[in-house]
């Protein structure tokens, strides 16, 4: 049996949601996006059988235009992770929950329909999303697309280089245990400016990258911070966006009897920023 809404207030969480003491004391972002972030694998294009490509996605819950007491489950990962599996499915390790223990399950998932993408592109950067049906007995818990940083947000909470963030992701495809709960990491904001994000479009992220990381979440967890000339008590917890690539750069060595190129990573991150995931979420057809 499959699900593809969930009823808001119940299952997923959203700003307005978190706004009251009692909500903020059983809130917790980590764990949050922790329970709704899985290993994405599929047949990598034009390898050998076998030879797979691995990353990262995350499953957010999208208001219903229709209804507002409806979300539905939209699947977020990096762009370039869908264009390069060869087929029309991947696999999705969701997780199921009974009692305390978890458990790792393989969920084939369709990117393709006779060969035609069924996810949604941003036109000018690396981000796909698209509706997903999930087990009903899948533990997942969404938060709602209201935690995207929008350009209002990082200005009103002043998101500055130096800002520690972090990410979820599976490096060289690592699990953190045998329920594929997915890695924590964090590093720095290392660029400037950040905003406007609709010109600036990515930031640097102090982090190392390795394939399997890509598409993962990146956000900010932090309390009393300093913003609006104050420090201010209580959480601040949102959505920052999502990892594309690694900053390396190619350096060409020459002798006599040789000449080749190697590749020197810089051990940072290029992060699309959350209001591009918004865009590209407004490009899917309402439900």
């Amino acid at each position: 049996m499959k699900r593809k809404f969930l009823l808001l207030g119940l299952f997923f969480l959203t700003l307005t949601a978190i706004t009251s003491s009692a909500a903020e004391e059983t809130f917790e972002i980590n764990t949050t996006l922790m329970r709704s972030t899985f290993k994405l694998e599929g047949q990598a294009l034009g390898k050998p059988q076998g030879v797979g490509i691995v990353g990262t996605a995350f499953i957010l819950a999208k208001p219903s235009a229709s209804d507002p007491q409806k979300g539905y489950f939209v699947l977020v990962t990096g762009g370039h992770i869908l264009k390069n599996m060869a087929g029309d499915e991947a696999v999705l390790f969701l997780r199921s929950k009974t009692g305390d223990t978890f458990q790792k399950r393989p969920y084939p998932i369709k990117i393709r329909k006779n060969g035609r993408p069924v996810w949604t592109d941003h036109p000018e950067a690396d981000v796909a999303v698209m509706y997903i049906d999930l087990p009903i007995d899948a533990d997942v818990t969404p938060l709602s697309t209201d935690f995207l940083a929008t350009d209002e947000m990082l200005k009103q909470y002043n998101v500055h280089p130096g800002d520690r963030l972090s990410c979820l992701g599976y490096p060289l495809t690592v699990e953190a245990n045998d329920a594929g709960f997915p890695i924590l990491r964090s590093g720095q904001i290392a660029s400037y400016p950040l905003t406007p994000t609709k010109l600036v479009k990515t930031f640097t992220f102090d982090f190392n990258v390795f394939e399997g990381n890509s598409g993962g979440p990146v956000y900010l967890s932090d309390s009393n911070r300093f913003y609006g000339g104050s420090t201010n008590i209580g959480p601040v917890q949102f959505l920052v966006g999502l990892v594309s690539e690694q900053t390396i750069i190619t350096e060409e060595i020459k002798t006599k009897s040789q000449k080749r190129t190697i590749a020197l990573p810089l051990g940072l991150a290029i992060v699309i920023h959350a209001s591009l995931i918004r865009e590209a979420l407004d490009l899917l057809p309402p439900l």
